[in-house]
């Protein structure tokens, strides 16, 4: 199969998409702590900013999914689709497998599938609406790849929900791992009584790519 990434419409989308992400400013109130703040609070005052993975990011994300080809790929955090349509372009052209992504912000759900559909690539993904911790648990079937880019301080629940349903062998994908909120999840998976076999990968503000290793 071609690499959709190289084929029209994707490449001018993809470059539409991280233009317009570079020039948002950052709209949180300075006198609001971030991390306090519920998941809901900062994805409706964030709905406009689309903070996407970085495009070498990216085409590691397709590298992964046509080179491991998984039947079910679940993603955190949407957003406006960037890193969706990598992933759903590794299963379009692998000829198989489904991409299931949440996300909390409506405005964002809408963008996301019209960017997908722009890309022709909407058959492959299901985007689900509202707080991953609920919507997840309606995926069927195991987890073969996983890309863990929402809020920092969820990615480490959002996976520990999903362990038991990972198959042995499933790829597990963090972004911004240079992150001080990711250290948890960090330590987490770099522990070997956990179950994993884990390498930082030096992409932008860092990824952590780990193996299920039960």
């Amino acid at each position: 199969m071609p690499n959709s990434l190289t084929h029209a419409p994707v490449p001018a989308l993809l470059e539409r998409l991280f233009d317009a992400a570079a020039r948002y400013p950052d709209l949180w109130p300075a006198d609001r702590p971030f991390t306090t703040a519920p998941p809901q609070e900062r994805a409706d005052t964030l709905d406009q900013v689309s903070m996407p993975i970085s495009a070498r990011g990216g085409d590691l994300l397709y590298t992964l999914v046509r080179a491991t080809r998984p039947a079910t790929v679940v993603e955190f955090g949407t957003s406006y689709g960037v890193s969706t349509i990598y992933l759903a372009a590794g299963v379009t052209d692998n000829g198989s497998g489904h991409v299931f992504s949440t996300e909390l912000s409506s405005t964002k759900v809408a963008a996301a599938r019209a960017n997908l559909a722009e890309a022709g690539l909407d058959r492959a993904v299901t985007i689900l609406r509202g707080d991953a911790r609920q919507t997840l648990a309606a995926v069927p079937g195991q987890v073969d790849f996983l890309l863990l880019d929402g809020w920092k301080d969820l990615c480490l629940p959002v996976l520990r929900q999903l362990e038991p349903r990972l198959a042995p062998g499933a790829l597990v994908i963090a972004d911004d791992t240079g992150l001080v909120s990711m250290a948890p999840y960090l330590a987490y998976v770099r522990d070997p009584a956990h179950g994993y076999a884990t390498v930082d990968f030096p992409v932008e503000d860092g990824m952590e790519l780990s193996c299920r290793t039960w």
